[in-house]
């Protein structure tokens, strides 16, 4: 029998849905279980979204559509990110995807060869390591632990670039933390990447517009507009409009790179589906008052979330003001066992939570960090409260 390409040797399954999987695998065999793990905002989009897609579906040529996406969709995101101060772009700049995920994976096949340096922040988004290993880059992990917030300092960020690594890749808000940097912490960013011209900076900020406590989103590009010509911004229907399911990401950058991502697209997909195209010109152009109600539920999610992890004994998080994830430090579970059952690491612990108690929560190693685990706290409300209490319930019986 033939043999694999070596490559699908460094492609593993997401560690989210493998428990996201195992939830609803116990959950079809009817146990009670309450999901805190897969990053889903649980919302549906205005009808506005959906009266867009049923004109656009009724009104079908069934042709292909543009390599790059539509000029409607261009157009809305460029007034989409002028809202938040990224301005300048024309749609020369810009390209579209079947979701951030499928354009990070583009990005990387522009920007990466064979052996390139690619840096990014611990704890990060299991896909950039998957994606990283694929394309088989060089892959240089920088340690933001708890005690720092799960933020990265200027002289970490100075030591990394000075390696000259490709690509650097930047999160923020962050997943898995919910951590957001202040204006402040972006600007001394910006000024450390000025002084090394030879990197790409990818800033995936797909949750630009779930940021709390008035904190408000920053980009480099609003401490230091030089960086232009090699910042790439990277965002998506998924989190802000409620439509995972749509798969549609946008990205603004260089000219050459949007070029580069658009003939990409013209090899793998063709072009993201016009009919998806539509809602999301309706979701970018249309009334924010979805968005906006579910920004501030979340807040008061994670309010709640944070006082009950604040009465657990020795766990400790801070405090997140973005996305819906908290990621708190739960080492201090570590060498106990709860009924018998030892808890040696954060699999042990996350095995046992959703075994024992049904409460479902993904391992902080799937993200770099085994001190942690990720709760996301999109599950309906009336869950939310129960399942902290498991949790709760859970640190109270370690022996």
């Amino acid at each position: 029998m033939p043999q694999l390409a070596r490559r699908i040797g460094r492609a593993k399954p997401s560690a989210i849905m493998q428990v996201a999987e195992k939830a609803k695998r116990l959950k079809a065999e009817g146990r009670d279980i309450i999901s805190f793990s897969i990053g889903v905002p649980n919302f549906l989009p205005g009808e506005h979204v959906y009266a867009a897609a049923r004109e656009a579906l009724d009104k079908d040529s069934g042709q292909y559509g543009s390599n790059r996406g539509a000029d409607a969709l261009l157009d809305a995101f460029i007034a989409h990110m002028a809202e938040i101060g990224l301005t300048g772009y024309t749609r020369a700049n810009c390209a579209t995807g079947v979701g951030a995920k499928h354009l990070i994976y583009n990005l990387a096949e522009a920007l990466l060869d064979e052996g390139d340096g690619f840096a990014f922040p611990t704890p990060y988004w299991t896909s950039y390591l998957d994606v990283g290993e694929i394309v088989n880059a060089d892959i240089q992990l920088l340690p933001c632990p708890p005690e720092q917030d799960y933020k990265l300092t200027p002289a970490q960020l100075d030591a990394a670039l000075a390696k000259k690594p490709r690509v650097f890749l930047f999160n923020n808000p962050s997943n898995p933390t919910g951590m957001v940097y202040t204006k402040n912490e972006i600007a001394a960013l910006a000024d450390v990447i000025v002084k090394y011209p030879e990197t790409w900076v990818i800033t995936d900020d797909i949750y630009n517009r779930m940021v709390f406590d008035g904190v408000g989103y920053h980009n480099f590009l609003h401490a230091r507009p030089e960086l232009r010509d090699r910042v790439i911004f990277l965002d998506s229907l998924s989190k802000t409009y409620g439509m995972p399911g749509w798969r549609l990401g946008l990205m603004a950058g260089p000219e050459e790179v949007a070029q580069a991502v658009t003939t990409l697209n013209s090899n793998h997909i063709t072009n993201v589906p016009e009919i998806v195209g539509a809602a999301g010109v309706a979701a970018l152009s249309g009334p924010q008052d979805v968005p906006r109600q579910k920004c501030a539920e979340f807040q008061a999610k994670r309010d709640q979330v944070m006082a009950v992890l604040a009465q657990i004994p020795g766990v400790v998080c801070p405090q997140p003001q973005g996305a819906f994830y908290v990621f708190p430090d739960v080492s201090v579970a570590f060498g106990k066992s709860h009924g018998g059952t030892p808890i040696a690491n954060d699999i042990d612990l996350c095995n046992a939570l959703l075994d024992v108690k049904g409460v479902a929560c993904v391992p902080g190693s799937a993200f770099g960090e085994p001190r942690a685990l990720r709760i996301s706290y999109t599950c309906p409300t009336p869950q939310l409260a129960p399942g902290l209490q498991r949790i709760r319930e859970f640190f109270a019986e370690l022996a």
